[in-house]
């Protein structure tokens, strides 16, 4: 899992890592972005993402959402501030006091948003956490100029041109979605349909929770979670595919990303998380 604990920053400056922040091209409020094949690529920067205290994350609608809804925080479940869910473990509506910082297009600092609450986390299938936060949309935008940034509904493809933006390091990655991994095992847990990027995209400890973004439609695919570092089998921080035959296969330096359209038919009117909503299919407590 990419946490940024201290080899995370040595190997930060070991790369001399720099963030190239660019101009913003987004849409907020209750109408969905134009649908992909109308769209011209849009420039993808750090609006909309936040700083965790030990990872990254996005500040994320659902294409129903409306601006008088809670917002909701998109990171990953073993980021959670009380440490990894255990497989099988999912946590829903937990009261929360975490701060996240939200960040300009140049990757400073536009706001202090707090949750209120985690709506959900889990790592088991996927490896993903929600915040609800105190303020609405419309709020945000109001008084920060900041929009949220909108998850695809769809399953992404491979080819897709994205980028991974992490709000930790104020670093984005370019690269592509390279395939994906039938089933993804580190350690204890074990994710399904794992997006796999191809090497460019070679995020480091602190990435975790970055959203991937597609570069067509600037909407938000997945989520990113971890890589192989030393080339070892299935150990943490050494994710192993298994496909459908239980065929094992390492990828040394390869990284990944669960993928968040399961998230949106999980997302009922008001921005609530609604696991017995039809279509949504991710794990319940």
């Amino acid at each position: 899992m990419k946490k940024p604990f201290a080899g995370a920053l040595l190997a930060l400056l070991l790369a001399g890592a720099a963030a190239t922040p660019a101009a913003a091209a987004r849409t907020q409020g209750a109408q969905d972005p134009a649908p992909r094949a109308a769209q011209a690529a849009v420039t993808v920067d750090f609006a909309g993402t936040v700083a965790l205290s030990n990872c990254s994350g996005s500040l994320v609608r659902v294409p129903a959402s409306q601006p008088n809804d809670l917002a909701l925080v998109l990171s990953n479940g073993h980021c959670l501030e009380s440490g990894f869910p255990a497989a099988g473990q999912v946590i829903k509506d937990q009261r929360s006091s975490r701060s996240f910082t939200l960040l300009n297009s140049a990757g400073g600092k536009a706001a202090t948003l707090r949750a209120s609450k985690i709506a959900y986390a889990t790592m088991t299938d996927t490896d993903m956490s929600v915040y609800q936060v105190t303020k609405t949309y419309a709020q945000i935008q109001s008084q920060y100029g900041i929009n949220a940034l909108t998850l695809d509904d769809a399953h992404p493809v491979a080819g897709q041109s994205i980028k991974v933006v992490s709000g930790y390091w104020k670093r984005i990655y370019t690269c592509s979605v390279d395939g994906f991994a039938y089933r993804l095992k580190e350690g204890e847990w074990t994710w399904k349909d794992s997006v796999r990027y191809t090497p460019a995209c070679d995020t480091i400890g602190g990435t975790s929770g970055s959203p991937v973004i597609d570069t067509v439609t600037g909407r938000v695919v997945a989520v990113n979670n971890t890589g192989n570092e030393d080339g070892q089998s299935c150990t943490l921080n050494n994710p192993c595919e298994v496909d459908q035959n239980g065929t094992v296969t390492v990828r040394q330096g390869i990284n990944y990303a669960q993928q968040t359209y399961t998230l949106v038919p999980c997302v009922g009117p008001g921005n609530v998380i609604d696991l017995n909503r039809a279509g949504c299919a991710l794990p319940k407590p």
